[in-house]
């Protein structure tokens, strides 16, 4: 039995349009290049043709990834329940050794620091799921323990 996949509905439908493009894309260019790399003769010493091979390789290997991702996703709804607890889909604003940051919270295949999004599965994902605005929540990262407040659920 597979383990259901949750993601914010924004990023299964990431998932699918990346899908949909290496499908019926990238995909078709990439053996149309494979192709004509092929026919310039001596593979052995063609770096077209390993590159393409190996473009393809990659795209197929994606596109195998994302089949298993998008037959056990299930899209989160973003609700409001009472009391607005943390759940995937929030916005969390967080205080945090006097400084205020704000996250997302998303599914683990959505996850992305640079934007600010964490998995639920993370370690502050983990502590934040559940609580509201005003809860204190300790982490324990690699520089040790690690204090936040909530201070708003959106």
């Amino acid at each position: 039995m597979h383990k259901t996949i949750l993601l914010t509905s924004d990023g299964l439908e990431e998932l699918k349009q990346e899908y949909n493009d290496l499908k019926n894309v990238r995909r078709p260019r990439a053996v149309k290049r494979l192709a004509d790399a092929k026919a310039q003769g001596d593979l052995s010493e063609n770096s077209e043709y390993t590159a393409s091979m190996d473009e393809l390789a990659f795209i197929d290997g994606r596109i195998s990834e994302l089949e298993e991702i998008l037959l056990h996703a299930k899209a989160v709804k973003s609700i409001k329940t009472a009391g607005n607890e943390v759940q995937i889909g929030c916005q969390v604003a967080v205080q945090m050794n006097g400084k205020q940051e704000e996250f997302y919270i998303v599914g683990e295949w959505e996850a992305d620091p640079k934007q600010r999004k964490i998995s639920h599965n993370s370690p502050l994902g983990k502590a934040l799921i559940g609580k509201k605005k005003g809860d204190e929540i300790e982490v324990e990262a690699p520089v040790g323990k690690v204090f936040y407040k909530i201070l708003a659920v959106k």
